[in-house]
C-alpha cells in the first residue's frame, strides 16, 4: 500500500480554554496507564476529498474535549493551553478493498499520522491522519496518548465530532465531555512513574509476531451460543472458545493468566456519561485449572461470576489504595512449577459506538485497532463488533508458530472466518 502524506498542520480549539480549566489533573487509574498510543480507524466507501470541513468541526470540539489540545506534564496533569492536535492529510493510490478484504496490519499502520512509538518523542495528546483512497474511500485514523483517553474515549470523540459533522450543535453534543475523576481516584506521587515502560519495544512487532481478523457471524455466534448453553453474551461466548483453542494446545510448562479491561462507567454510582474522557475501567486477572477451559459451560460460569465482581464495592475497595490492577486468581489452576507464566489480554470494544461515526457520508464500513505488538510469549485478542453489530470481530496476535496452530483449531475452523470480505 502507497501512502503518500499531502500535508500536515496543527488545528487549535476555535475558542481559548478558560484559565480555571488550564489544569486538567490525570486520575490514578490514568496514571498507571502505559504511555503508550491508543489508535482507532474508520473506514468509509466514500467521501469529499477535502478536509476543510472535518478541520472546522475538530476545532469546535477540541473547545469541549481541551485536555486532547493539550500536552502532559510529568505524567500528573496535563496542561491544557490550546496547543493544538496534530492533522495529517494523505492519499492512497490502493483501493480501499485491498485493505479491506485481507487486511495486514503491518500496513495498516501506514493510516496512522505517527508510528505509535514516534508520537510519544512529539508534545501531542491528540494525532489525526484522513487517507483519501483512489478508488473515493476515505479513512480516518485517531491516536491518543493512552494516560488520558481509553477505547470508550477514542469511540465517543469520532461519534461526537462525526456529529458535529453533520450539522449538530457543538453544546448539546459535548454536554459533560470533561470530569474531574483525580476527585473520585485521586493521583498518587509515584516518583519515575511514565518512566517504566520502554514504549518503543512494547508497540514495535517482534519478527516471529503476526496479527489475523477472525470473524464470527451472527449465525455462527448464535450457534456458539446454543453449543455452550445458559446464553452467554457475544464477548462470553467467544473468549471461551479463544482461550481454549489457545490453552488447549499449551506445551507443558506454560500456565496462562487472561487479562481483561472492565469498564467502570455504568459501576459507580451514579453512572458516569459514556462520552466523558479518560481512562475509566479495571483490569481483572485470573487463571482457571484445564478441565474448566475444556468445558466450555463451567468455564463462562466462572468467567461471569468474575465479571459480576466489579460493582460498586469493588471500585471502592480497588481504588483507594491506587491499584488499577485487581488479580482475582484461582491457584487450584496454578501450576507451581511453571517455567513460563504467559499473559493472555483480552478486551472488548462490543457494543461502543464506533460505527455511528458519521460524518455525513454513511456509517463505517471497517473499525478497528490498526497496531500491532511486542507479543513476546503473550497473546493479544480485541474484540470488535463487525459492520450490522450482530457478530464479533477477533483481532488475535500471537506468534506465528502459534497462529499456525490456532487456525487448525477445529473450532475455530467451525465458528470463525478467516480475513472475510468485509
Amino acid at each position: 500500500m502507497e501512502v503518500r502524506i499531502i500535508s500536515r498542520e496543527i488545528i487549535k480549539p476555535s475558542s481559548s480554554t478558560p484559565n480555571h480549566l488550564r489544569t486538567h489533573e490525570l486520575s490514578r487509574v490514568d496514571q498507571i496507564n502505559f504511555d503508550i498510543v491508543y489508535p482507532a480507524i474508520v473506514f468509509y466507501s466514500g467521501a469529499p476529498k477535502n478536509s476543510d470541513h472535518l478541520k472546522e468541526c475538530l476545532s469546535k470540539i477540541l473547545t469541549h474535549y481541551y485536555p486532547f489540545a493539550g500536552r502532559v506534564k510529568d505524567h500528573f496533569s496535563v496542561d491544557c493551553d490550546d496547543y493544538g492536535v496534530s492533522f495529517v492529510e494523505a492519499h492512497v493510490t490502493d483501493n480501499m478493498s485491498e485493505a479491506l478484504q485481507n487486511p495486514e496490519f503491518h500496513k495498516l499502520e501506514q493510516l496512522m499520522p505517527y508510528k505509535p512509538h514516534e508520537m510519544l518523542t512529539t508534545e501531542f495528546n491528540l494525532a489525526v491522519q484522513v487517507s483519501y483512497f483512489g478508488c473515493g474511500g476515505v479513512a480516518i485514523c485517531v491516536c491518543f496518548r493512552h494516560v488520558i483517553a481509553d477505547g470508550t474515549t477514542a469511540a465517543n470523540f469520532l461519534k461526537s465530532w462525526g456529529k458535529v459533522a453533520c450539522g449538530g450543535g457543538v453544546d448539546a453534543i459535548l454536554k459533560d465531555v470533561v470530569i474531574d475523576f483525580s476527585s473520585i481516584f485521586p493521583p498518587e506521587e509515584w516518583s519515575g512513574l511514565s518512566t517504566n515502560i520502554n514504549s518503543e519495544e512494547l508497540l514495535t512487532s517482534s519478527t516471529d509476531s503476526i496479527v489475523k481478523k477472525f470473524v464470527f457471524d451472527e449465525a455462527k455466534i448464535a450457534a456458539l451460543r446454543e453449543k455452550i448453553g445458559n446464553r452467554p453474551s457475544r464477548f462470553e461466548a467467544v473468549f471461551a472458545l479463544i482461550w481454549k483453542a489457545v490453552t488447549g494446545s499449551k506445551t507443558e510448562g506454560d500456565e496462562f493468566v487472561a487479562s481483561m479491561p472492565v469498564s467502570l462507567r455504568k459501576k459507580l454510582n451514579p453512572p458516569i456519561p459514556e462520552q466523558c474522557i479518560g481512562n475509566i475501567y479495571s483490569v481483572l486477572r485470573a487463571s482457571w485449572p484445564l478441565e474448566e477451559t475444556i468445558n466450555y459451560k463451567g468455564f463462562v460460569e466462572k468467567l461471569g461470576e468474575l465479571l459480576s465482581l466489579v460493582n460498586e464495592d469493588h471500585v471502592k475497595k480497588a481504588f483507594p489504595n491506587g491499584w488499577a490492577v485487581v488479580r482475582m486468581e484461582n491457584d487450584v489452576g496454578r501450576n507451581t512449577k511453571s517455567s513460563r507464566r504467559r499473559i493472555f489480554h483480552i478486551s472488548s470494544c462490543c457494543g461502543l459506538p464506533f460505527y455511528e461515526a458519521d460524518f455525513g457520508w454513511g456509517k463505517p464500513i471497517w473499525a478497528t485497532i490498526p497496531q500491532r505488538h511486542n507479543c513476546g510469549d503473550n497473546i493479544f485478542v480485541i474484540l470488535f463488533d463487525t459492520c450490522e453489530g450482530k457478530g464479533v470481530e477477533a483481532c488475535v496476535a500471537m506468534s506465528k508458530e502459534e497462529m499456525a496452530k490456532f487456525e487448525q483449531d477445529s473450532e475455530v475452523i467451525a465458528f470463525a472466518s478467516f480475513n472475510p470480505t468485509t
